[in-house]
């Protein structure tokens, strides 16, 4: 079995990806605090303790280690939740050196970027996309400090990229929704068409998220990856349908009274509003849930260890 090491694997969507990764690999999980000695990890997964925004620290866990593959999911999730600065700071740094790491171990990485990397959702006000659907070639233009660090991290990835030789690919998940609780679904979301223009309305299984980190790091493990040695590729993530129900077109007259010049969706189709064809190109992924059945399906949460 590869040893992938995932940084930020306790998280809420870290723990699928975990779960998912080892049925096929050793993981070893780096978070900033380890579960403790008194606990039972599942079968193939194990735990270390680093603070990644530390250089020293992440260089060391990482070295010490020695991965095949390095997952980087740690980051501060969302803008709002902890001072500005201290969001960009902690996610550039973190990427930063978790990425240099892994060139210096020759691991391909994978990491968690963001669809608030083109800078939709938190701008004020909210603009419309240059093109629908929008593709991983739209320009990249964040407001916010949570939107910048991702633009940060995935040029670190390029440029770790280009310096150590080693495959690396940013993954855009819209807002990740999890079985049985998507609050997308939710009275306030669907009543207020305003709750989610900001970000299209759109979304995705946490489920169809660590099945794409799983493909993609098959794939950088294997003898001919899509993702070539010593390059960078981004790739959106997100259902193929939008959390509404209704027709795409409609809903962006509706909130914003207009539609973008550059538009290829058919009126009436209730799909997303981000291309999803560069992951079905390069690593055969497409999402395979909706909220039509996940908003109340009963899934259970992985387990990574007994206490």
């Amino acid at each position: 079995m590869a040893t992938v090491l995932v940084t930020g694997g306790r998280g809420a969507s870290g723990t699928w990806v975990v779960d998912r990764l080892a049925g096929d690999h050793e993981v070893v999980v780096v978070d900033r605090e380890h579960p403790g000695l008194g606990v039972d990890p599942a079968p193939n997964v194990s735990f270390r303790a680093a603070d990644l925004a530390d250089r020293g620290e992440a260089l060391d866990v990482v070295s010490a280690v020695d991965p095949d593959a390095v997952v980087h999911w740690a980051a501060i999730p969302v803008a709002g939740t902890h001072p500005e600065g201290r969001v960009f700071e902690t996610n550039a740094l973190a990427a930063h050196n978790v990425l240099t790491a892994a060139g210096r171990a020759d691991a391909p990485v994978v990491q968690a970027s963001s669809d608030g990397a083109y800078g939709f959702f938190f701008a004020d006000p909210t603009p419309l996309p240059d093109e629908l659907p929008v593709t991983e070639d739209h320009p990249l233009r964040p407001e916010d400090p949570y939107g910048l660090s991702k633009v940060t991290a995935e040029e670190t990835a390029a440029a770790v990229a280009r310096r150590h030789g080693v495959s690396t690919v940013s993954i855009r998940p819209s807002w990740i929704q999890y079985p049985g609780a998507y609050a997308c679904r939710e009275e306030g979301y669907v009543e207020e068409l305003s709750a989610g223009a900001g970000n299209f309305w759109s979304y995705v299984d946490v489920r169809d998220v660590a099945d794409l980190v799983a493909v993609v790091v098959a794939d950088l493990l294997g003898e001919d990856p899509a993702v070539e040695p010593g390059t960078h590729e981004a790739v959106n993530c997100v259902a193929a349908d939008n959390a509404l129900g209704r027709p795409l077109l409609d809903l962006l007259r509706e909130a914003y009274g207009g539609l973008p010049a550059d538009v290829d969706v058919a009126e009436g189709d209730d799909r997303g509003a981000y291309a999803i064809a560069k992951a079905n190109r390069l690593f055969g992924w497409e999402p395979d849930r909706s909220w039509r059945e996940a908003a109340d399906a009963d899934v259970a949460e992985p387990a990574l260890f007994d206490v």
